[in-house]
């Protein structure tokens, strides 16, 4: 019994909400702040509204983004939690390594 390797569990959970194209596009677009629904969909370019609108509600269940509806209705803004302002250092990390790894990979 002594001989099984432990699972490694610690992130699981973590990477279900930040291992998706679509919803680290949608984090680092809210990087500099709060923006309106319409403002995100042309800051990512090719995301079709409905895969928008579905990220953005999976992220805020997440903790990551909040919703915030202006007095009427007619005015919402998204942007990043504290919990989600915490991934900003985890998506700088993953520019960083992409960054090397194009430059590593392009001459093979």
């Amino acid at each position: 019994m002594d001989n099984l390797k432990p699972r490694v569990t610690t992130c699981t959970e973590s990477l279900k909400v930040l291992a998706d194209f679509w919803s680290l596009r949608i984090i680092e677009s809210l990087i500099s702040g709060a923006q309106r629904f319409c403002e995100i969909q042309r800051s990512i370019d090719n995301v079709n509204p409905a895969t928008l609108t579905k990220k953005l509600t999976d992220l805020e269940k997440a903790s990551l983004v909040v919703r915030t509806e202006e007095t009427g209705g007619n005015t919402v803004h998204y942007q990043l939690s504290p919990l989600g302002k915490d991934t900003i250092p985890v998506l700088n990390a993953i520019k960083s390594f992409s960054k090397k790894y194009e430059e590593t990979t392009k001459n093979k």
